[in-house]
């Protein structure tokens, strides 16, 4: 657990359905485990595709199927290219990325497990994670209460929350996914905190380790 004074934080900007967050969960997994006791982190969802309501056409799909080699290719990470074959499909991030707001709000513990369970079950294992009930199966599977879900996930606060996400990660200057900034907290009220961005897009975590030991290190 990390030290109830600590310091340092990273901010987690991440949508459950990009796919270049998937192909990042390795990295930012290996940071939580490396780091338990030097941070916290702290995920905010992004909105990718937020509000979308147009069914996936031909088009769309080459467009998306590009991108997912490209991350495989990257990464290693694994797709299921069965999604293809879905019909009407309508490619919209909002209920998955209120499900982690839901999430955080009941087992906040629980959410960075969470948003990587999404991602495996989207990507991987070809589960439609804009289905509510799939969202909620999902989030049982790790602890959390089906009722307490169900409400919070349908109120109107928790719609309100998953846009005041999306409203931070755009005040903050995020313009892909993933994202990762370094917050020195400050523990005079009187300074303020500091914002560094560690790293925008993916990045393998060879690359952000040592930029992690000395911002810790500072």
């Amino acid at each position: 657990m990390v030290n109830a004074t600590q310091s340092k934080e990273l901010i987690f900007i991440a949508d459950p359905m990009c796919s270049w967050c998937w192909g990042f969960a390795p990295v930012i997994n290996t940071i939580r485990h490396k780091y338990v006791e030097r941070l916290s982190i702290q995920l905010v969802v992004g909105g990718l595709r937020a509000g979308n309501d147009k069914v996936m056409d031909d088009e769309a799909k080459v467009s998306i199927r590009h991108h997912w080699e490209k991350v495989n290719k990257a990464t290693g990470q694994p797709f299921d290219s069965d999604f293809f074959d879905r019909d009407n499909f309508v490619y919209d991030t909002e209920p998955a990325c209120r499900a982690c707001v839901t999430v955080r709000a009941l087992k906040s513990n629980t959410v960075l497990n969470y948003i990587e369970l999404l991602h495996k079950s989207f990507y991987a294992n070809n589960q439609d994670i804009t289905d509510s009930s799939v969202l909620a199966s999902l989030a049982t599977s790790l602890g959390v209460d089906a009722n307490q879900f169900a409400k919070v996930f349908f109120s109107d606060k928790a719609r309100t929350a998953t846009h005041d996400d999306f409203q931070i990660a755009f005040n903050l200057g995020v313009t892909g996914f993933p994202t990762v900034i370094a917050v020195d907290k400050a523990v005079n009220e009187d300074i303020e905190n500091k914002y560094a961005y560690l790293n925008v897009g993916y990045s393998p975590f060879e690359v952000l380790e040592p930029m992690l030991e000395e911002w810790l290190a500072a």
